[in-house]
């Protein structure tokens, strides 16, 4: 009895912990993806459309897709999990379609203006990852259609598909940060404001890969 009141409090905190923190990364993808939109003023030219699919799809669509299971702050925490990974699939296909367009657009722009191609970090960083969430939203189809895949158990293709959704979703982050460093953005915004941008998808990918990596770890331990 004793033991249980002492973990009583400690869940309570955990719980609250992952709620704030779930919470903090709504806003912060919300808050980050309008700034881009302020900073870049989609329309305003072709390259303003780049900065802004990019940061829609992965800023925005992604990080949403994947809280949508978030056991603390998932905003359908009450609708069943078939709906919830309906849901997922939409949103991952709207953060497919910007990347694409997003990657096709400042191709575009950069032929018409005579300069080389993916010769950043960032450029080629961006290119890779475009593939990989298109290659890794197409392996999640069994997941829907599981008759495409009956060699594999259900348990087994989630699995993998929350591991390398977490790799797609870090690289994501990772181009998002090396687009802040483009001399683009350096020259649009102050020091400080450089890196309380920084901050968003940095504490992001930080409490993505909390949620996942315990809710499989979780669902290992239960298994054993």
């Amino acid at each position: 009895m004793a033991q249980g009141k002492e973990t009583e409090p400690e869940a309570r905190l955990y719980t609250c912990t992952r709620s704030v923190a779930a919470a903090l990364t709504h806003v912060l993808c919300i808050a980050f993806t309008a700034f881009l939109v302020f900073v870049s003023r989609p329309g305003s030219s072709l390259f303003s459309w780049h900065p802004f699919l990019m940061t829609l799809a992965f800023s925005f669509f992604m990080t949403e897709a994947i809280l949508l299971f978030s056991p603390h702050g998932s905003p359908l925490r009450k609708f069943t999990h078939k709906t919830k990974g309906r849901i997922h699939w939409a949103l991952q296909v709207l953060c497919v379609t910007c990347a694409v367009v997003g990657l096709a657009v400042i191709a575009y722009n950069k032929h018409l203006n005579g300069k080389p191609h993916f010769s950043s970090w960032h450029g080629l960083l961006g290119l890779i990852t475009v593939c990989v969430v298109g290659l890794q939203s197409l392996a999640a189809v069994p997941l829907i259609y599981h008759g495409l895949a009956k060699s594999w158990s259900l348990a087994k293709l989630k699995r993998y598909h929350a591991a390398s959704g977490l790799v797609t979703y870090l690289l994501g982050c990772g181009s998002l940060l090396l687009g802040l460093c483009s001399a683009w953005f350096t020259g649009s915004v102050s020091s400080y404001t450089w890196y309380l941008s920084a901050l968003c998808p940095a504490l992001s990918a930080l409490v993505i890969m909390d949620q996942v990596s315990r809710t499989y770890t979780a669902k290992k331990r239960l298994q054993s």
